[in-house]
């Protein structure tokens, strides 16, 4: 890497940084669902050819039935790196370009990764309703930021997610004795309803099924 590439790179990143929190205050905290929830999306990603290629799922399964209606998969060469704190800024394009080839738009969107529960409140689940209108939910397997108290063993359980006295998200137990997942805000989704659709759409897995089952579309190297 040249002595200009390494200069320039600290001035991209902070305009990155500048992009994020400028979208964040578009970014809506309230339930705007309209009408009935008929078809909800699960979408996830992986990085085949050590990481050269970004490859997106996305799944639809009716609701409440979680039976499968359609699913697509879209890749594209990754534009880049990994960076901490701007992997929506990765993920996004392949993302759209999967939801793109589904049939029909979904009533609401599961994201395997943040919303509002980001250093900068502004996660992929955020980032990819911003862009598209859609309503979005992040479901983490981990904790990025914040702080909280390990909720009960019961299915259903559920902690404060919070950072510098704010609730930036919900701890929620999806099955019992099973490690818990981190439930935000995505986009024009209220956090309560957020939990609500996440325990509804995992009947038997920690995860719930539509990312479930685009996490397993993603990874299909068939």
């Amino acid at each position: 890497m040249s002595t200009s590439t390494k200069a320039r790179r600290p001035s991209v990143y902070a305009q990155l940084i500048a992009e994020q929190k400028r979208l964040a205050a578009s970014a809506s905290r309230r339930t705007e669902i309209a009408g009935n929830v008929r078809r909800i999306t699960g979408v996830d990603l992986a990085f085949p050819d050590r990481g050269r290629t970004t490859r997106a799922a996305a799944v639809t399964l009716s609701y409440p039935e979680l039976e499968l209606i359609d699913q697509a998969v879209a890749e594209i060469p990754t534009r880049l790196p990994y960076i901490p704190g701007l992997l929506s800024l990765r993920e996004l394009p392949a993302l759209l370009a999967a939801l793109g080839q589904l049939s029909d738009p979904p009533d609401l969107v599961l994201c395997d990764g943040q919303g509002l529960a980001h250093p900068r409140r502004f996660g992929v689940a955020c980032h990819l309703g911003v862009a598209t209108g859609l309503s979005t939910i992040g479901v983490g397997k981990s904790r990025l930021c914040g702080d909280y108290r390990l909720p009960g063993p019961a299915r259903g359980d559920c902690s404060a997610l919070e950072e510098a006295g704010e609730t930036i998200g919900m701890v929620v137990r999806t099955r019992a004795r099973v490690k818990p997942v981190f439930v935000s805000t995505g986009h024009r989704v209220a956090l309560e309803d957020a939990v609500k659709w996440v325990l509804a759409c995992s009947p038997r897995y920690r995860i719930p099924e539509p990312i479930r089952q685009a996490d397993r579309l993603a990874g299909d190297r068939s």
